[in-house]
């Protein structure tokens, strides 16, 4: 099994916990702590803290919060190119948190922007690639992920695509979007992703109308598990498994480093459905969205 390959933003994330009505205009009383985030970022150290052999391609600003999520990448054990933009800021997220656990996020990818292929290292020991679609979305980045992306598949690397938010999504439009669809061995997405790329709220009739750009597609369903599908095969489903939400960020991305953990190892789709969602299970128990303990 090769090495895997994490394509995107890493991120200082603020998380704000509210359990009550915002007061506009005045004080509302929260629980703020800091954390580690970014997509790619999230997926590397998942995978770092199941014991694969990861690295992340993304950029960090000249700063203190750079300094300190390159070190939380090493305690996670994933390697990554050391890329401190000169005069840049770390990309940084403001994350609100209501009393249900639900996120909204206000992102600024900092010194994320610009990454191309330069950052790669040699792509002799991958088998597979992560992409989280913000690495498209920042129009800073794009052309150079739309090079690494050719350069991957020159390379044979089973390539694992992620849309990542539809908020961000409408800013580029569908139809550029589903360009990038094209080719991809894996698609992994959200039901509302699948809604808004195939305007089919049914998310069988979605997940056929996307194998028609990738061999192999995903589509979470939060509260009803996921569904999974490979062309010419059966349709997989699981259900979800109970939890104690506290806050949901990076569920996606701790179920997508479960997935391509499992995935990569035996192919299974039923499988790595199930090793999926027991990492998203044990992401939306605690606050912020790395593991709690790195590995020893």
């Amino acid at each position: 099994m090769g090495a895997i390959l994490c394509i995107g933003d890493i991120m200082l994330d603020v998380v704000t916990r509210i359990n009550q009505d915002i007061n506009v205009g005045s004080d509302t009383k929260a629980q703020i702590s800091t954390h580690g985030g970014g997509a790619a970022a999230n997926v590397a150290t998942w995978l770092g803290h199941l014991g694969a052999d990861v690295y992340l391609v993304a950029r960090v600003g000249e700063d203190a919060a750079g300094a300190t999520v390159l070190a939380e990448l090493d305690k996670y054990k994933v390697k990554h190119g050391n890329q401190i933009i000169k005069g840049g800021r770390t990309g940084v997220v403001v994350v609100l948190v209501d009393k249900n656990g639900e996120r909204t996020m206000f992102p600024d990818s900092g010194a994320n922007s610009g990454v191309g292929l330069s950052d790669l290292p040699n792509l002799d020991s991958f088998s597979t690639a992560y992409i989280s679609a913000y690495a498209l979305i920042n129009p800073k980045s794009r052309t150079g992920v739309i090079k690494i992306i050719e350069e991957l598949r020159k390379s044979n690397i089973l390539i694992v695509f992620d849309p990542a938010t539809v908020g961000a999504l409408k800013e580029v439009g569908k139809e550029e979007v589903l360009k990038w669809l094209l080719g991809v061995d894996l698609l992994l997405m959200n039901l509302e992703e699948a809604d808004y790329l195939t305007q089919e709220k049914d998310p069988e009739v979605a997940i056929e109308k996307l194998l028609q750009f990738s061999k192999t597609v995903v589509i979470k369903l939060g509260k009803d598990g996921a569904i999974a599908k490979t062309r010419g095969e059966d349709l997989c489903r699981i259900s979800a498994l109970p939890s104690n939400v506290v806050d949901t960020t990076g569920a996606g991305d701790s179920f997508a480093a479960g997935f391509i953990s499992s995935w990569q190892s035996n192919g299974d789709l039923n499988a790595a459905l199930n090793a999926g969602t027991e990492l998203a299970a044990k992401c939306v128990a605690h606050i912020g969205a790395r593991p709690l303990v790195a590995p020893h």
